[in-house]
């Protein structure tokens, strides 16, 4: 189980069940969907299903995102363990109207610090989307640089993305 983290404006503490209505707030917005991997969510109940999936690994460590202020539920994201490569790779994504605000550095921020807390973190990665600056500079702000260009398919094969790969050493 993934501990309960916090940041001067945010609760970090594991996705339930329960939250499956709030998180199909930005999982079926096409804003916040246009370069994400999995397909557009139609259905709360198919967000209640991926939920229960998530966390089953002690190396996939998957939170919601609180703003402490409002006790809202306002984005989720991570950071998991690829063993072929020896690297973790961080993901996230947020609704809408919270973009812009600092909310995914500083939880990422966060989250990257507690696993580096308790495993040996040697790097992270991330891979974006060319046409999301957004997210790149999310990685720019982590201390991410420029690793390589590469491309990535929505699981349903929907979309390919020319995207670029950021890392970090520590």
């Amino acid at each position: 189980m993934i501990q309960t983290l916090e940041t001067k404006r945010l609760i970090l503490r594991p996705l339930k069940t329960s939250d499956y209505k709030a998180v199909f707030i930005w999982c079926s917005d096409p804003r916040v969907n246009k370069f994400m991997l999995y397909p557009l969510y139609k259905n709360a109940e198919d967000v209640r299903s991926w939920i229960k999936t998530i966390n089953k690994d002690n190396k996939q460590m998957d939170y919601g995102f609180v703003l402490k202020e409002k006790g809202e539920l306002i984005g989720s994201g991570g950071i998991y363990y690829h063993q072929d490569k020896d690297i973790w790779a961080i993901g996230y994504n947020l609704r809408f109207e919270q973009w812009n605000k600092g909310y995914t550095t500083e939880a990422l921020e966060k989250i990257i610090e507690y696993a580096r807390s308790i495993y040996d973190v040697k790097a992270i990665a991330g891979t974006f989307a060319v046409d999301n600056p957004g997210s790149k500079r999310v990685m720019e702000k982590l201390g991410m640089s420029f690793f390589e260009d590469t491309e990535y398919t929505k699981f349903d094969g929907s979309a390919t993305f020319k995207a670029k790969t950021y890392k970090r050493e520590f």
